[in-house]
C-alpha cells in the first residue's frame, strides 16, 4: 500500500511512516511530495494522504495524526500510547504532554536541518523510533543512573561537587560590593547595578544573576530597599528626625515613596512605627 504526505517530515511525517510499517503495513511505501500535490499526486498514484488538512489521517482537536493512526487501527499497546504523548508534545510544541517532547522535537529538527533526502532522514528515523519503542515498553520506569554502579559513582560526585560549591567562601567580589554599599550607607544610597559593575569590572549580566547567592536571596533592587528601611528604622530608633529628613537621609525621593516602602517591608507604616517605638521606650522607664 502506498501512503503520501509533505515533503520535508520532521516529528510527525516520519513517527506516521515509522508506525505504519511496523504496525499496519510492512510493505508500505512512504511517499514526500510538495505540499501542493499532496492530493493530486495521491488520486494519480492510488495512495493514502496523511498528516494533512482535510484529509482523515490528520490532526483532530489537540491529538496529531499519530494519534489518529492508533484509534483507526485498534493499536491496543501501552508503549505506543506512551509514545504518542511524545510525538503529540513535541509536534505541537506541548511539551507538557510528556518530558521527552522538547528532546524529540530538537533532535528531529537538528536532523531536518542536516539532512535534505526525505528518504534518508526517514530511515535514520525509522532506527530513532525503534529505540524510542524499546524504551517506551522495557525502560520507562528506570532512571539513567539506575542499576548502573558507574552512572552512580558519577552522580555522587555530582552531588558533592553541588553540595561544595554552595559551602565555598564569599568570593572576592561580594565582599568588595557588600563594603562598597556599606560605604554608601551615610549618603543616598545612589548606587545602581550598572555603576557597580563598572567599578568591580564584572559584567552586569552575571552580577545581576549571582547577586542573591551572597546577598541575603535578595535581588540587588530589594537587598537596596531593604537596606534602607533599616537604616530608616535606626534614626527612627535613635534620633527625632522628622520623616522627611529620614526620607531623604535614606535616599527616598519622598516621604510618600518612603512610606510606601516602608509599609511593604515591614507591614506598617513609618509614623505607626515610630509612635510605637516612642512608647515602648517610655514604657520600659
Amino acid at each position: 500500500m502506498k501512503w503520501i504526505t509533505r515533503e520535508h517530515p520532521k516529528i510527525d511525517r516520519i513517527a506516521c511512516p515509522w508506525l505504519i510499517k511496523r504496525f499496519i503495513d510492512t510493505n508500505a511505501e512512504i511517499i514526500y511530495v510538495p505540499f501542493d500535490q499532496v492530493l493530486v499526486k495521491a488520486k494519480e498514484l492510488g495512495a493514502i494522504p496523511f498528516d494533512l488538512p482535510g484529509v482523515e489521517y490528520t490532526h483532530y482537536n489537540d491529538q496529531c495524526s499519530f494519534d489518529y493512526f492508533i484509534k483507526k487501527h485498534q493499536l491496543k499497546d501501552v508503549a505506543l500510547d506512551r509514545i504518542a504523548a511524545i510525538v503529540r508534545g513535541a509536534d505541537t510544541d506541548r511539551h507538557d504532554f510528556a518530558p521527552q517532547s522538547a528532546g524529540l522535537e530538537a533532535i528531529f529538527s537538528g536532523l531536518a536541518y542536516n539532512i535534505n533526502d526525505d528518504h534518508q532522514l526517514l530511515e535514520l528515523g525509522m532506527t530513532i523510533y525503534d529505540g524510542l519503542y524499546s524504551w517506551a515498553k522495557n525502560l520507562y520506569h528506570l532512571k539513567h543512573t539506575q542499576d548502573e554502579p558507574v552512572e552512580q559513582m558519577l552522580l555522587k560526585v555530582f552531588n558533592k561537587f553541588i553540595k561544595d560549591g554552595q559551602t565555598k567562601k564569599t568570593p572576592e567580589w561580594a565582599t568588595e560590593l557588600k563594603d562598597m554599599i556599606q560605604d554608601q550607607l551615610d549618603t543616598n544610597m545612589a548606587l545602581s547595578l550598572q555603576q557597580i559593575s563598572s567599578e568591580l569590572a564584572i559584567n552586569p549580566a552575571y552580577l545581576s544573576r549571582e547577586f542573591s547567592k551572597h546577598f541575603d536571596n535578595l535581588s540587588f533592587g530589594d537587598y537596596i530597599r531593604k537596606l534602607r528601611i533599616d537604616k530608616a528604622k535606626s534614626l527612627m530608633d535613635t534620633t527625632t528626625y522628622s520623616l522627611t529628613e529620614i526620607s531623604y537621609l535614606t535616599g527616598f525621593s519622598d516621604q510618600s515613596h518612603f512610606t510606601r516602602i516602608f509599609k511593604k517591608q515591614t507591614g506598617q507604616n513609618p509614623s505607626v512605627y515610630k509612635k510605637k517605638n516612642r512608647k515602648s521606650k517610655k514604657d520600659t522607664k
